[in-house]
């Protein structure tokens, strides 16, 4: 699910995101897979694969015979049902085949497609007329004329009229030869609306720098009126507001200056336990790349006291001459904030592990699944971080089925090789309507309350975000609420704000899942009062995968510092959003592992959950942090005008922090005894 979100510290200019996801055109089912359930002879429907937004009313005619469509179908593999067991299985540490990893030879032979499968799909699609572009592991794509189409997948296909144009679409549900079914896990492609993730990286706005506003002293001594340079604090509350414009309260905080790597290391244990993430590997997923990353990266480090990579320790894999969708998605440079955060937060997190970056040939579903695919397939690393996603229910229909389906086999052919994959969980709380009104890093588009894709897999460990206050400069703990903004910007007459007292603009991303059952590993952590109340506050009949599982810094308020080349120039800047959030926990899994002797984790959740309620995680309690009820000041400039702009933290958009298990930060946030543990236990 690309999706990023952030804010920053300097001038540069960065998009945020790309445009909002164009929404998936397939309703969430599971598409029919064993041959053995179908009639000798009779089709098997794909159900989903007729779009909602493919009406009657809507309906323009049959497309044209002789147009050309692509498809990929999907490959169920040999022993689905094994494949998920074998998953929990070595992920669970109570099981006998814990860490009983397989290789990525062992796991195509044991649970990947077959030569006779792959050749039956084959024979199908090529009989009716399709041309086979390219096969790999995991699929078969195809490309064709619309009657070839209709002949293979057993459906008319037609055009409609949509808010966004004409597109076409499987007039009714598709179908697959009972004699193919058991290979097919799913079908992408028939319709031409597609899915595409944003990222969760967004930069703060303008830039601000440490020292003296309104006052450091006395009010007594405060001048009146706005000060003159841009400000931030070197911890939270060492410098506050005094004689400050109407609408201020008294004594409030600058926002702490965007935190560094080293900051974030004592803040949640890592220089404590003595850890740098030495012998284990981590990827990290994005659209495009940044040609200088590597550059950026170890400048980035040695300017704030770390290690510059070493020789061999990052790699990339992308290829530009393969780039598509650019305009769409926002290029390269629209993603070249969120590719460095996410190094730069992997390095600086566990500055001895090895960092893998893999870019996908665009923000679309198909390229970001590619990329997946190949971490898996040529076990690249042992973590993989992904700062983005995408509704799965919005007004323009729900993700693709198929989509969910390919995506799940690859996190749990990772988890079966003992790699675990993290998500971001958002930008917009609980991702509803009244939120996207007014976030900024929300989807317009959304249909209701819900969790994102693919963050909401129950096979991945979602990530979402706190607002850190660190107790002095060096970065040490001091509290942690939930990640979630209200803004007021001040008026060029300095008399009035837009709005008072502030409207949600930036939260972390969690809730109940109307699509996925309870985890086994949930059972018994989280509440049944959560998992059985939806993100729509409808009630569920039984448990349902909740959001998030673990969390970390991610506010706009208390951002990380992020420096990269833009247009020829390298600059620094703060970034925030659950994009940051993501990339910092799979920096502490790294070091995890090293705690280990370099024993891989794989799926983390089980672990997660294990420790839950111990002195391994922070509880993050918005009501026992008193500091939430009060306006955080942020004065900076933005194209060379100074901007007041205050927020208040702790008010997340439909999610709160409580004690225990929560919707907004999950079990809480990594200790050092969550290294600890992983040092002297399993």
């Amino acid at each position: 699910m690309p999706q990023a979100a952030h804010r920053r510290l300097s001038r540069i200019a960065v998009a945020a995101s790309t445009a909002a996801l164009v929404a998936g055109s397939l309703a969430l089912a599971a598409p029919a897979n064993a041959a053995s359930a179908a009639p000798t002879g009779a089709a098997v429907k794909l159900t989903g694969t007729h779009p909602a937004w493919a009406t009657a009313s809507a309906d323009k005619g049959a497309a044209s015979d002789s147009s050309t469509a692509t498809a990929r179908v999907y490959l169920a593999g040999q022993d689905p049902a094994g494949l998920a067991a074998y998953a929990r299985a070595v992920s669970d540490p109570s099981s006998a085949q814990y860490g009983k990893y397989l290789s990525p030879a062992q796991a195509q032979a044991r649970f990947g497609a077959s030569a006779s499968q792959v050749k039956a799909v084959h024979d199908w699609l090529t009989g009716s007329g399709l041309k086979v572009a390219r096969t790999t592991a995991h699929y078969v794509e195809v490309s064709g004329s619309t009657a070839a189409m209709e002949k293979a997948f057993g459906t008319q296909i037609h055009t409609y009229r949509t808010s966004q144009g004409t597109h076409r679409a499987p007039a009714a549900d598709a179908s697959v030869p009972a004699a193919v079914s058991g290979a097919v896990l799913g079908v992408s492609g028939l319709s031409d609306v597609v899915q595409k993730a944003v990222s969760q990286a967004i930069p703060v706005d303008h830039s601000r720098a440490a020292g003296s506003a309104f006052a450091a002293g006395s009010p007594a001594a405060a001048p009146k009126g706005l000060p003159t340079d841009p400000t931030c604090s070197d911890s939270y509350g060492a410098l506050t507001a005094h004689g400050a414009p109407a609408g201020y309260e008294p004594n409030e905080p600058f926002a702490p200056c965007s935190y560094t790597p080293k900051q974030l290391r004592r803040a949640y244990g890592v220089t404590a336990d003595g850890l740098t993430g030495k012998g284990a590997k981590v990827a990290i997923i994005d659209a495009y790349g940044l040609s200088t990353m590597q550059a950026d990266a170890s400048h980035f480090a040695t300017a704030h006291g770390d290690k510059a990579f070493r020789s061999g320790q990052y790699t990339e894999y992308v290829t530009p001459d393969q780039w598509t969708h650019q305009d769409e998605c926002g290029g390269p440079e629209g993603w070249a904030g969120e590719e460095a955060l996410d190094v730069e937060m992997v390095h600086g997190l566990a500055p001895d592990a090895d960092v893998v970056y893999v870019g996908g040939n665009s923000c679309y579903d198909d390229d970001l699944y590619d990329a997946m695919a190949k971490v898996v397939d040529e076990h690249l690393a042992d973590v993989v971080s992904d700062s983005w996603g995408e509704i799965m229910h919005a007004t323009t229909g729900d993700i693709d089925p198929a989509v969910v389906k390919a995506d799940e086999q690859v996190f749990m052919l990772g988890a079966a090789e003992g790699i675990g994959f993290n998500f971001s969980t958002g930008d917009c709380g609980n991702s509803s309507p009244g939120a996207a009104s007014t976030g900024v890093n929300c989807d317009p588009t959304t249909a209701r309350a819900q969790t994102e894709w693919p963050v909401s897999s129950p096979w991945v460990t979602g990530v979402g975000g706190t607002a850190l206050g660190t107790s002095d400069a060096r970065g040490r703990y001091g509290f942690e609420t939930s990640m979630g903004d209200l803004r007021s910007v001040l008026s060029d007459d300095q008399q009035s704000w837009n709005p008072y007292p502030g409207h949600f603009y930036f939260g972390g991303g969690g809730g109940t899942s109307e699509d996925f059952a309870q985890p086994w590993y949930q059972k018994g952590v989280v509440p049944n009062r959560i998992s059985t109340t939806l993100s729509t506050g409808a009630k569920a009949a039984k448990p349902m995968r909740t959001l998030p599982d673990v969390s970390m810094n991610g506010d706009l308020v208390t951002s990380v510092l992020v420096g990269f080349t833009d247009a020829g120039a390298y600059s620094e800047g703060g970034y925030g959003g659950t994009s940051v959030s993501s990339p910092e926990y799979a920096g502490i899994l790294a070091d995890a592992i090293q705690a280990r002797h370099g024993r891989a984790i794989g799926f983390a959740n089980p672990g997660i959950y294990d420790r839950a309620g111990t002195s391994a995680y922070n509880d993050v309690n918005d009501n026992a942090v008193h500091v939430k009820t009060g306006n955080v000041v942020d004065l900076g400039t933005v194209d060379g005008t100074l901007r007041v702009r205050l927020y208040r933290i702790a008010q997340d958009y439909g999610l709160t922090a409580a004690r225990g298990y929560d919707t907004a930060t999950g079990v809480g946030s990594p200790t050092a005894d969550y290294l600890r543990s992983y040092r002297y236990g399993r």
